[in-house]
């Protein structure tokens, strides 16, 4: 069945934007299977916008760029179906793409038969030139229509952006992952406004229909198609990477994995984290508890300004996995190292209980022991420390873990 959990995979955006071409598809495919990504999970290789001619054929068809696919985009499919991959291509709801290429209003039903056969897998089907007199509802639901009428199964990664209040009707119109934010961009602030935007919509992406926060910039170092702001540290990296799965959102990465740092190939493989994102359950986290600025009471407007940008600062969430484990992840958005409380009653585990948490560290591996009652944690500024948990009885004197 597809899009049981979150899909995982690669897109050309990020990175390359209109700068794609058929090598780069099929290094990319070698890449993904010969460096161990495809083992990990990610098994969609995706071609985002760009790919076409400014203008459809005599017969109203879409068509492959020759000078960037002079093989075709069956023989693309092909080649990455061959190496036990899917294949993603891009369209859009508008009369136009984002960047200009004829586009899919009014030709749902022939476009989505012509990516069935040429071996598409997936569609990333985005909003940009939609007529304003046009109903975004509806339109999804006809390309939602299309894929299923084309005789193929068809990932179907509708992104509108979050626009029109989409958490609450792409599960209903047949939708696999819907976009719930604008654009990513390869920053600290980009990334973590995305996931403080999402907070009360976790709830709203389960199997078969998931919330994406946008693709992974992990990796870039301002090195692409996204590049705006100041590059990334590896901190924040991972507490990206982290986020995103403990979010349960899909896992599209968007470097280019040919020159990829070996530290990011490390952490995007991290099979700890990867199974918090990939959990049978598909549960959304738990936010235990957060702390914000303080900012002086004289200085009213200044502090609403920056409330408003910074939002929270500290994070503390828990996130039910199977088989009665637990993810535990704190994130801190301060710029220095903060100590962090996490309170176990908050999660429904007090002292009382008689129970304690035995802790992981998904990152080194380190078993922290069974911790009870409490748990306090120096975070790096702009970085996360994320553990794997199980229940393990104390009784009222010592834990047996």
């Amino acid at each position: 069945m597809i899009a049981e959990r979150p899909p995982m995979g690669w897109n050309s955006w990020n990175t390359f934007g209109e700068r794609i071409d058929e090598k780069l598809i099929f290094e990319t495919a070698d890449i993904l299977v010969e460096r161990g990504y495809k083992d990990a999970g990610y098994e969609y290789l995706i071609i985002d916008d760009c790919w076409a001619l400014r203008e459809r054929d005599e017969k109203g068809c879409l068509v492959p760029d020759p000078e960037k696919f002079p093989h075709g985009m069956k023989a693309v499919a092909d080649y990455v179906h061959k190496k036990g991959l899917k294949f993603g291509m891009y369209s859009c709801a508008g009369v136009l793409t984002c960047a200009g290429y004829p586009s899919s209003y009014d030709h749902e039903f022939e476009d989505a038969k012509q990516f069935a056969e040429w071996g598409v897998d997936y569609l990333k089907y985005d909003y940009c030139n939609f007529p304003e007199n046009a109903d975004c509802v509806n339109r999804y639901h006809m390309m939602s229509m299309a894929l299923k009428a084309s005789g193929r199964e068809i990932l179907f990664a509708a992104c509108n952006w979050g626009q029109k209040e989409s958490f609450n009707w792409m599960r209903s119109i047949g939708a696999h992952t819907y976009r719930s934010t604008g654009d990513i961009f390869d920053n600290f602030r980009s990334f973590t406004g995305i996931f403080q935007s999402q907070l009360e919509h976790f709830c709203q992406s389960g199997p078969y229909c998931f919330n994406d926060m946008d693709m992974l910039t992990v990796g870039m170092y301002n090195q692409g198609n996204a590049a705006i702001g100041k590059p990334c540290t590896n901190g924040e990296y991972r507490m990206q990477f982290s986020m995103w799965c403990l979010a349960g959102t899909p896992l599209i990465m968007g470097a280019d994995l040919r020159k990829l740092d070996p530290e990011m190939e490390k952490l995007l493989k991290n099979e700890q984290l990867i199974s918090i994102n990939q959990d049978r359950e598909c549960r959304p986290p738990y936010l235990v508890g957060k702390r914000s600025v303080t900012v002086p009471q004289e200085d009213t407007d200044m502090a609403v300004e920056l409330l408003r940008l910074v939002k929270d600062k500290l994070y503390t969430f828990i996130k039910h996995l199977s088989g009665n484990e637990f993810a535990v992840a704190y994130y801190n958005l301060f710029e220095e190292e903060r100590k962090v409380n996490f309170i176990f009653a908050d999660a429904g585990v007090p002292y009382g209980s008689g129970y304690g948490l035995s802790m992981q560290d998904v990152f080194t591996g380190e078993s922290l022991g069974v911790k009870r009652d409490y748990h306090i944690v120096d975070v790096p500024g702009h970085d996360c420390r994320v553990y794997k948990c199980r229940l393990v009885y104390c009784g009222q004197d010592k834990c047996d873990g």
